[in-house]
């Protein structure tokens, strides 16, 4: 980071008091980055507070702000794939560092949002880049304080949005957003169009591998969006913002907006119709890198993330039924497998299960607090089997976002897929018995809401979803039923579901055949 704004008026001391002040940071930058990430950050923090403190001149202080800046992105980085893949509940060690990583990015914005000529807005002939760096960098840093939060399932720091905001409205009134600062790749106003579409993208219904790819499109692709004067295109991909409240954009086609003349508008109808034509080129054989897409997008999970995006930004809709509050206890299983043992053996089934409480709900699905019990590894996007205290069969659900806010305190939402499911295997070509097939769940239709049977098998499981599938269904009797997937309804890192109709013989047209046939 280049050397950053000076204050004309101020006359530079040079005391040994002051340069002892700066003594300790000096050789500490000096010093090489510890093996280990995150013992950086205890460091790093002290010797930002003591600059922050000190008497240190303001060249100086700019200078040593941006190596600051530089050294603690280079260990954000570091400690970034190991956010990757997590579950709930989150690891204490990850939390610990999470916390302190966040409390080091806010605190820099902070300190180079201040930075003299900044806040009082004077410019500096021939300085206008190094401001540009500077609320640059500021931008950044809330802009990955806001990632990592959705990253862990945490709610987002009281204050951070309103920051941000600021911070980007200081840019535009200096006439510095569209400036992209040496060793940057993006402006300034790219990372903030990255904060806001990643803001309502619904991230807490991403897991941390589908955000990271979401943050690597939005590096290429955040200048799709379009900034409205009012409401100028179509109601259902707009999205408005007030700066001065601690929330991120809002559909306002979901929420109305309200009064006054400080709200901004933007529409994101433009990037919508780009993922729209990326994935239709990804399903007709096209390389992720030929699109400027991350491996990712090549994978079921990855087309299934570009799809949910396409409809978060283009019709986020209104909810279709009112939630109504409750309190009243449920027992959970959460994953495949176990539910696959749950169901095949319900008087037996050593699935393990645990106690939430349920807070609201509705005809579509419930929100849940974590009560008691061990929940076992809990993602977004993974299938569980919920059971009130008043009912007697297990509806089968998808979590569809997860929030939590401290080492044992944790929320899930709930979509309803099924009132129930049959447990079956998948047999796999050339292979002979039961046993060695794809544990897998058949979903019943609903007939109140129409649609079709659904299968949910593991994500990236069946290489070729368009051929004929055999299942075995060991209950009473073992029964045999061939069937082919029509339609993609979800596809996530976790499970896959399809819906699926049955193949009928060409002799007798019968959906079931029964068959002689038992696992080893």
């Amino acid at each position: 980071m280049t050397d950053v704004i000076l204050d004309p008026d101020h006359n530079e001391p040079s005391t040994a008091l002051r340069q002892a002040d700066s003594g300790a940071l000096r050789v500490w930058l000096k010093a090489p980055p510890s093996p280990n990430p995150g013992d950086d950050l205890a460091p790093l923090s002290a010797h930002l507070s003591s600059l922050r403190l000190s008497q240190t001149p303001p060249q100086q202080r700019a200078m040593l702000l941006g190596q600051l800046y530089c050294r603690s992105i280079a260990t954000l980085n570091a400690l970034r794939p190991g956010f990757a893949d997590i579950s709930l509940p989150l690891p204490h060690n990850i939390r610990v560092t999470t916390s302190r990583l966040q409390k080091l990015l806010r605190s820099l914005a902070e300190d180079m949002l201040a930075t003299p000529n900044i806040m009082d807005g004077h410019l500096i002939r021939g300085l206008r880049e190094q401001q540009a760096t500077l609320l640059h960098s500021s931008v950044y840093a809330l802009s990955q304080h806001l990632l990592i939060s959705n990253l862990i399932a945490s709610p987002v720091e009281t204050g951070i949005w309103p920051l941000l905001h600021k911070t980007y409205a200081t840019a535009r009134r200096l006439k510095v957003a569209n400036i992209t600062p040496e060793g940057s790749s993006s402006t300034l106003q790219d990372v903030y169009h990255s904060a806001l579409l990643l803001g309502c993208a619904q991230p807490a219904s991403l897991t941390s591998r589908e955000l990271e790819f979401l943050a690597s499109f939005l590096e290429q692709f955040a200048d799709h969006i379009e900034l409205l004067h009012g409401i100028l295109t179509e109601l259902s991909a707009a999205f408005w913002i007030d700066p001065a409240a601690d929330v991120a954009a809002f559909p306002c086609a979901r929420k109305a907006v309200p009064r006054g003349d400080a709200i901004d508008y933007f529409s994101c109808a433009k990037v919508a119709r780009l993922l729209k034509g990326q994935l239709e080129a990804l399903e007709s054989g096209h390389a992720p890198q030929g699109l400027k897409l991350p491996d990712f997008a090549g994978t079921p999970a990855g087309r299934g993330v570009l799809r949910r995006l396409i409809a978060y930004w283009s019709d986020p809709g209104k909810r279709r039924f009112p939630r109504r509050h409750q309190n009243h206890r449920a027992l959970l299983c959460a994953g495949l497998d176990n539910l696959w043992c749950l169901l095949q053996n319900r008087e037996n089934a050593e699935s393990e299960t645990s106690s939430w409480m349920i807070t609201n709900e509705s005809p579509e699905g419930y929100a849940v607090m974590h009560v008691s019990g061990k929940p076992g590894r809990l993602s977004v996007g993974e299938v569980t089997a919920i059971r009130t205290e008043t009912e007697t069969d297990w509806k089968i659900c998808i979590v569809r976002w997860a929030l939590s806010e401290n080492q044992v305190h944790f929320e899930l939402g709930l979509q309803i897929l099924a009132t129930n499911a049959v447990p079956a295997f998948l047999a796999r070509s050339g292979e002979s018995n039961a046993a060695s097939g794809l544990s897998v769940l058949i979903l019943p239709k609903i007939p109140a809401i129409g649609g079709s049977e659904m299968m949910v098998v593991p994500s990236g499981a069946l290489e070729n979803r368009d051929s004929n599938h055999v299942l075995v269904i060991e209950q009473d009797n073992i029964t045999i039923r061939e069937v082919r997937s029509t339609h993609v309804n979800e596809q996530n890192s976790q499970i896959e579901v399809f819906s699926i109709t049955p193949d009928a013989s060409p002799d007798d047209g019968s959906l079931y055949s029964p068959q002689s046939l038992k696992p080893e």
